[in-house]
């Protein structure tokens, strides 16, 4: 019994085709019938009824093949620990970002962390969340970086940093300061377009279909990018709700138009995302800590003991 087996016997499980497993594997289908045989033949169980089309998975071999899926994902893992530990560690690591998180947070980490890693090749896309969630599933992606939770049991989530709105004021002369939910005006206020999760986020802080009274042009745009909502309120004098980190290169004259929330502050949390049957877990640790190492202090001065927390 090797290691080289175990892969053989995993991807006739998954392809049902020992043709298809082959060249997979980049070996002959005789080749991998004998090794797979060999292996049956070694632990004196069949795990393939071969006279089946497609083949099939014995009652017995479904219990041997869920232990060596472990055995599989632990081997794997040991492999990129040893690879950390050399400085060796190598491939590609595909990371989705949503698009109202990226341009916040990727600027302030993701250079000094490649550079840590020059063998690996990152690569990092802005997508929706329903993406993010169905390439994580197809093992398309490896790394989400989203607003927890999610709980679909698909997935392991691992927290990074609460985020807490603030309110963007183009409409009033004078702001309340600190801004309350129960005060802000519906009717105008602006959103992103269907399909980002900060919309759900905003709508759900305001009870937006209940506190609604009437139609107003802004309902029929809905912006694409936080930097067109910011661009349409200030021309539209609306209002809109913004996570903290996007407002931080704002000008001493867009700041003036911000107020925070106090008696009980909305936040979001962010967090990574990946798949139940992720390996990396070492890298992913690693990711985690460079994150929170670059973006927790920017959000200190924020969420001070004495806020109510309110999470969406």
């Amino acid at each position: 019994m090797n290691i080289q087996q175990i892969e053989y016997v995993l991807a006739v499980a998954e392809l049902r085709n020992f043709g298809q497993a082959a060249e997979r594997c980049f070996i002959t289908q005789s080749t991998l019938s004998t090794m797979v045989a060999r292996f049956e033949d070694e632990i004196a169980i069949r795990i393939f009824d071969r006279k089946t089309k497609p083949i099939t998975i014995t009652k017995e071999g479904e219990t041997v093949l869920y232990q060596l899926k472990a055995i599989s994902k632990e081997i794997r893992t040991l492999s990129e620990v040893v690879q950390i530990l050399k400085g060796e560690l190598s491939g590609e690591l595909k990371i989705g970002v949503i698009p109202t998180v990226a341009p916040y947070i990727l600027p302030r980490f993701l250079n000094g962390f490649a550079s840590k890693f020059p063998k690996l090749t990152f690569t990092v896309s802005e997508i929706t969340t329903e993406t993010i969630l169905d390439m994580l599933f197809k093992r398309e992606l490896d790394v989400g970086i989203v607003a927890i939770p999610i709980t679909n049991d698909n997935f392991i989530e691992i927290p990074l940093y609460n985020e807490p709105f603030v309110l963007y004021d183009c409409q009033s002369e004078s702001l309340e300061k600190p801004a309350r939910i129960e005060n802000l005006n519906i009717d105008n206020l602006w959103l992103l377009e269907d399909g980002h999760c900060l919309q759900t986020q905003v709508k759900k802080i305001c009870d937006f279909e209940k506190c609604k009274t009437k139609e107003r042009i802004n309902f029929d745009y809905k912006a694409g990018s936080i930097d067109s909502l910011i661009r349409f309120v200030k021309m539209e004098r609306g209002i809109t709700l913004l996570p903290y980190l996007s407002t931080l290169d704002f000008t001493a004259k867009e700041r003036k138009r911000l107020s925070e929330f106090q008696s009980s502050v909305p936040v979001r949390n962010i967090g990574l995302i990946v798949h139940k049957h992720f390996v990396k877990k070492q890298i992913l640790e690693l990711l985690q800590l460079e994150i929170q190492d670059k973006i927790l202090p920017l959000l200190k001065m924020k969420m001070q003991d004495k806020w109510v927390i309110s999470p969406v």
